[in-house]
């Protein structure tokens, strides 16, 4: 009897489970994360479809990924912003699985729609990154960093009057899964946490330094590049090379990019300074970001969509992703609120089973629904290469300084 590769490969045991006295049924698989996998389930009461992620079954007795996802999901409740995926609830499994309940969204993200249009035109691109910049001014006045931007995690879905209707995902929830990672790409993880993706890592964090706000906002820089060029701004063939680029090098202008295509005057000068090596020289805030590109949104877009009236808040730092802290509730990463430091008595116990104790309800907040993508995975290794790649850079450096002398 011959079977089929399809027939061989073991049944998911989440699939067709029931969960909260079946207020959820878990329908399929939709994506496989580091941490864990995201599943399209109904919630027949409500006739809607959500999103559920379970953390891996491997990973529920590494006490510092546990007090990592609970404390990221409770920091994200906080969140409210329309343009940041919501969590509905989230709670523990039979087997002490953590989950997370989300709103489950139709579309494509950044990467998939670039891919399949290509290069978006200047009024389609700024209108979908002023309203990312409004969901990361939220996140960043409480303290979350980001760390992770790229075009798959800014999802595309209807909403709102625009068919761009932009959601920002993934902020230490989840992680991209392999599929729809770039030809010769490589994450910078350790077991399954997301540190960085080095085509859209400022030059900070390349170097394993402590992040804050203005590193999403080089990340941001870089998406928009890609989104008006289908094509980063640096032409790199590795991995460690881009490291070393963001580093070391200033981008190609975007005028200079297309041989066929121009920009409005002034845009890549809003680029240019939102990727400062030098992170003091960039915008100091998304809002003064987004407010730099408004002028070349489509005035339609403008009116319907005011400035950011965000009081100036300190600058909110995040752990290294090489130090020690990462793995552990930092002081400034796991507080972005007093109540996010301590958990709650119900979250901090663990269940007996899924409907022992109520699910603990949250506000908004983001995660990732993988979607599928015909495209090489990128190639993973250990957060160890920031470290080299840093090494590497000085030592250039310092090689070009006494070749100088030398002449």
């Amino acid at each position: 009897m011959v079977r089929s590769r399809n027939s061989m490969r073991p049944k998911d045991p989440y699939i067709g489970r029931e969960f909260l006295h079946g207020q959820f049924r878990i329908l399929q698989k939709i994506g496989t994360g580091g941490m864990g996998a995201v599943y399209k389930a109904l919630q027949p009461d409500m006739n809607r479809m959500v999103a559920v992620k379970i953390l891996h079954a491997k990973l529920k007795d590494r006490s510092d990924l546990v007090a990592r996802f609970r404390r990221e999901a409770r920091a994200m409740s906080h969140l409210t912003h329309p343009n940041t995926v919501k969590v509905l609830l989230y709670g523990e499994l039979d087997e002490g699985e953590l989950y997370i309940v989300m709103e489950y969204l139709d579309g494509k993200n950044l990467n998939q729609m670039v891919r399949r249009d290509g290069p978006f035109p200047v009024e389609r691109a700024i209108p979908i990154l002023i309203q990312v910049c409004g969901a990361l001014e939220e996140a960043h006045q409480q303290g979350i960093v980001h760390r992770d931007l790229k075009p798959e995690n800014i999802f595309l879905t209807n909403g709102a009057g625009l068919t761009d209707y932009a959601k920002v995902l993934d902020f230490g929830l989840a992680k991209v899964t392999e599929r729809e990672m770039r030809p010769g790409s490589i994450m910078l993880t350790q077991e399954g946490m997301v540190f960085g993706t080095p085509e859209f890592m400022s030059p900070e964090q390349a170097q394993g330094q402590i992040l804050d706000r203005r590193s999403d906002i080089y990340s941001l820089a870089v998406i928009l590049y890609e989104t008006l060029t289908g094509k980063l701004p640096f032409d790199a063939r590795s991995s460690m090379e881009y490291i070393q680029l963001h580093v070391m090098t200033q981008p190609i202008p975007l005028d200079q990019r297309l041989a066929d295509k121009t920009f409005p005057p002034g845009l890549g000068d809003v680029i240019d300074r939102a990727m400062a090596k030098d992170r003091s020289l960039r915008y100091q805030s998304t809002a003064e970001l987004a407010e730099a590109l408004r002028p070349f949104a489509p005035q339609s877009f403008i009116q319907e969509w005011p400035p950011m009236n965000y009081a100036s808040q300190p600058l909110a730092l995040a752990v290294s992703p090489d130090s020690a802290r990462e793995a552990k509730p930092g002081a400034r990463e796991a507080k972005p609120g007093a109540r996010e430091a301590k958990p709650g008595a119900r979250e901090a116990q663990p269940a007996a089973h899924d409907t022992a104790q109520p699910a603990e309800p949250l506000g908004e907040a983001p995660t990732f629904l993988d979607a599928p993508v015909s495209r090489p995975p990128r190639q993973r290794i250990n957060s160890t290469i920031v470290v080299v790649a840093t090494v590497s850079v000085l030592t250039g450096m310092l090689l070009a300084v006494l070749a100088l002398k030398l002449l």
